[in-house]
């Protein structure tokens, strides 16, 4: 005899902890109804347009539902979510023949945060114009491209952003800083 919870105040982990154990697709609805538009809105940032972004939304939660039963608990579950969907979309990125993609869906003025970033305050980064801020993010490489809109578009803390990657403080703060001047050599020798 299944056990009734309450789905409105359950938290996402015992939420899960009750589909794996019950293989339960209609408690898999309600955490896809509350995470849907995260991740939608994630793929977007990688996809050419909303119907692409829709399919890589699906894939997601298909491979999330097999998958489910990884998620340990060690870190929040929209912290193990965004791992998981970058992790995903990086790898159609990849694996894609295209070697350039139009992003549609990045609100790039979000990006105008680079900016604004209190760890390193660099003149000519400041000086960036976002409309070709957005062609030159297009010119990185995804991973370089996904540690930059973790902290930037989504405001992830290096903290989060150590979870989501599964990598130390000191790795992230290099990785940041590496994008951070790829895309400032990119910009300024390809867009100016």
């Amino acid at each position: 005899m299944e056990t009734k919870i309450d789905i409105k105040n359950t938290s996402d982990e015992d939420l899960i902890k009750a589909i794996v154990k019950n293989n339960n697709t209609l408690l898999f609805e309600t955490l896809y109804d509350r995470h849907a538009m995260l991740v939608y809105n994630k793929c977007l940032g990688f996809a050419k347009d909303e119907d692409e972004a829709k399919d890589l939304t699906q894939d997601v939660f298909l491979k999330l539902f097999v998958k489910l039963a990884s998620f340990k608990g060690k870190s929040k579950f929209s912290t193990w979510l965004y791992a998981f969907t970058y992790n995903h979309c990086v790898n159609y990125v990849t694996r894609s023949t295209a070697k350039k993609f139009e992003k549609q869906a990045v609100d790039y003025k979000d990006i105008e945060n680079l900016a604004e970033d209190d760890e390193e305050d660099d003149n000519s980064f400041l000086q960036m114009k976002v409309d070709k801020l957005k062609v030159a993010l297009d010119l990185i490489s995804p991973d370089e491209k996904m540690i930059l809109l973790l902290k930037y578009q989504d405001y992830l803390s290096i903290k989060d952003i150590e979870g989501v990657l599964g990598i130390g403080e000191s790795a992230v703060k290099m990785r940041l800083k590496r994008a951070k001047d790829k895309l400032l050599t990119v910009y300024t020798n390809n867009l100016k």
